[in-house]
């Protein structure tokens, strides 16, 4: 966990919404110089904090819409700290909770040095990042289509499709497979659904291959060397570290992309685990298809993942090979060194 320590004279929290925003700013003695409720408006927010902003910062939970205030921020030169949610959650929560209780919060635990930082990503490069996870939202749909149809086939005991709707050459006939009426009527949306995202994803991998090239300094070409990860992966990867250097050590970045588990212990006892959901679930992901890809293709990973299996079991074998293959990747984008299995193993 990381705090945000700089000193400032003036300290802004905002509670931010959808359409409105609660502020409290406030001095570093703690007294508050102003609280209120404005729209979203940029002018109108400016206007607000105008006599404090030369020596002021502003502070925000993680909420879903942050985007356009950091961006302000970043525009009219304002220090701007993002707050982890999950972190704050429990800071946050009391027994009265309002926006304008929240916002007097935000601006204190900033003042007091408390306040955990989340990571801004940079503007150049953040529409591209959501645009692929849109991509993967899309193909998840297009798996979810899929899947329904061998659904229906399952309920009403048809003979087995054997995944035909996988396969563009073997659609055909697929629609008369299923009794006439609603149920064909449902197949056919299914299948319209398919067809509509086979031609969609393409053409945005297209799209975000020749983004990486403008935005990547060699790190995309680099982490293709690691056989099981092709351009997904690596756009992945890319987008979702943008810059390494931003982690200290490999156990952060680890822990960052969820390939640890993080231990509660009180007074030397272990009392249990959390913090699974802290980090970044699309690196979690990426790190597990390439996990399944590597020990596919190199037989002295398959050696080594089968004894950890016969001792551990299967799911802690794949943790731990995960696990060797964040550090592996934190090493590689640090130094420039292109994948090598041997070291792999040794990691």
């Amino acid at each position: 966990m990381r705090f945000y320590t700089e000193s400032h004279q003036y300290y802004c929290g905002i509670d931010l919404h959808a359409r409105n925003l609660y502020l409290c700013l406030i001095n570093q003695e703690g007294q508050k110089m102003l609280h209120k409720r404005l729209p979203n408006c940029r002018e109108r927010l400016l206007a607000a904090v105008e006599p404090y902003r030369s020596s002021m910062v502003v502070s925000v939970e993680s909420t879903y819409n942050w985007y356009w205030l950091a961006d302000l921020c970043t525009k009219e030169e304002i220090p701007f700290v993002l707050g982890h949610a999950l972190y704050m959650k429990a800071i946050l929560e009391g027994k009265s909770k309002n926006d304008r209780i929240d916002s007097e919060k935000i601006a204190r635990m900033t003042a007091g040095k408390m306040l955990p930082q989340s990571y801004v990503y940079p503007q150049e490069m953040r529409k591209t990042r959501d645009l692929l996870r849109r991509r993967l939202y899309f193909v998840r749909q297009r798996a979810a289509a899929k899947g329904h149809i061998e659904i229906v086939n399952s309920q009403y005991n048809l003979p087995a499709l054997n995944g035909a709707a996988n396969y563009k050459n073997k659609r055909d006939g697929i629609i008369e497979h299923f009794p006439a009426g609603d149920l064909q009527c449902s197949i056919a949306a299914d299948l319209a659904t398919i067809e509509h995202f086979d031609r969609l994803i393409p053409d945005l991998e297209k799209h975000l291959v020749g983004r990486a090239k403008v935005h990547d300094h060699g790190s995309f070409e680099l982490l293709q060397t690691i056989n099981g990860v092709g351009r997904i992966l690596a756009l992945t990867f890319l987008y979702e570290i943008h810059n390494i250097v931003r982690f200290g050590k490999a156990q952060q970045f680890c822990s960052y992309a969820r390939l640890t588990k993080a231990q509660k212990t009180s007074s030397g006892k272990t009392t249990g685990k959390g913090g699974r959901k802290i980090g970044n679930p699309y690196l979690k992901w990426a790190f597990s298809e390439a996990t399944v890809g590597l020990i596919e293709r190199h037989p002295a990973v398959k050696i080594y993942f089968e004894q950890r299996k016969n001792r551990l079991g299967k799911a802690a074998a794949y943790a731990r090979l995960s696990h060797k293959l964040g550090r592996c990747i934190f090493h590689m984008l640090k130094t420039g060194d292109k994948f090598d299995v041997e070291k792999f193993l040794k990691f």
